[in-house]
């Protein structure tokens, strides 16, 4: 619905390869996305040979140009295959990974990365460069997790706190759409903050629950009038663990849409701690929607 108000703009999708297999799935995916989007596919590959310019003989820089040139071929055959009508460029960029990949995402692209490298001792851990990508995002970010099998439960899912993740919650109304899915709105009162909360606030526990309460009701009517085709349920838990609920729930979601923190500090500017949970432990691929201006201002994941 190109005529909603407050519909994001999507721009095109840019993913980051390295010859592991989370980061051919990651190709595969961002093709899939890109095709829902009608949107180019970019490919890079961050060679990072500036940054190794005094370990690497003239003769090591041209095999790694050369197995980067091989690579990004690969893919894009792989892609082509799959989707032929695709619009889809390659890049071998001379600089480290997650540096190449935000240039390439400029201000308007959505970056995707699978949920690890090369290296590391776990499927279940980000990778050192997804990590930096995703801290430091000043663009959307997807971190393609989970397996093919676990995919097809026609759900999105997004995390919302009040009012001011309603732009999250736009992108998140908007990925359901292009999949013909339906928009999971889920808010996880967190049990420790909600009694600090109340001791602070006149009427207690049941007082701050209603505003919250109030506040879903308002941003899913909003969602609702954008998107009058999208069937968008709501739901309300309480937990001590707002990441333990998120990661639970998106055993049942395509993709899981959460705002990034709104507080600067612990490990980037869009990574919090319930993100950075999701993020290593999500079922499906997870969707990061950095904040900005006043929307930074206190503290949600």
């Amino acid at each position: 619905m190109e005529s909603n108000r407050g519909c994001p703009e999507l721009g095109s999708v840019i993913v980051g390869v390295d010859g592991a297999e989370p980061a051919r799935r990651a190709a595969l995916w961002a093709s899939d996305e890109a095709a829902r989007r009608r949107r180019p596919l970019h490919i890079v590959y961050g060679s990072d040979i500036d940054g190794r310019v005094l370990d690497l003989s003239d003769e090591d820089t041209e095999r790694v140009r050369a197995a980067g040139r091989e690579l990004l071929e690969a893919t894009a055959d792989a892609v082509q295959a799959r989707h032929p009508a695709l619009s889809v460029t390659t890049e071998l960029s001379r600089s480290g990974p997650a540096m190449s990949l935000r240039r390439a995402a400029s201000s308007h692209g959505t970056l995707v990365v699978g949920n690890r490298g090369p290296g590391g001792f776990s499927s279940l851990t980000l990778g050192s460069v997804g990590l930096e990508v995703a801290a430091e995002a000043r663009t959307p970010v997807v971190i393609v997790r989970g397996s093919d099998e676990e995919a097809g439960h026609d759900v999105v899912l997004a995390a919302v706190r009040d009012e001011r993740d309603l732009d999250c919650l736009r992108h998140a109304a908007r990925a359901a759409e292009l999949r013909k899915a339906s928009l999971r709105l889920l808010h996880v009162r967190n049990i420790v903050q909600s009694v600090g909360s109340a001791a602070r606030a006149f009427g207690g526990l049941d007082a701050v629950g209603g505003r919250q309460e109030q506040s879903l009701a308002a941003v899913a009517e909003q969602i609702r009038d954008e998107y009058p085709s999208l069937t968008v349920q709501v739901g309300t838990e309480k937990s001590v663990s707002v990441a333990g609920v998120l990661v639970e729930a998106s055993r049942h979601a395509d993709l899981l849409v959460i705002g990034g923190r709104r507080t600067t500090g612990h490990i980037g500017r869009t990574l919090g701690r319930v993100t950075h949970s999701l993020v290593h432990h999500a079922h499906c691929p997870v969707e990061l929607i950095p904040r900005h201006g006043d929307e930074c201002r206190s503290e949600t994941s």
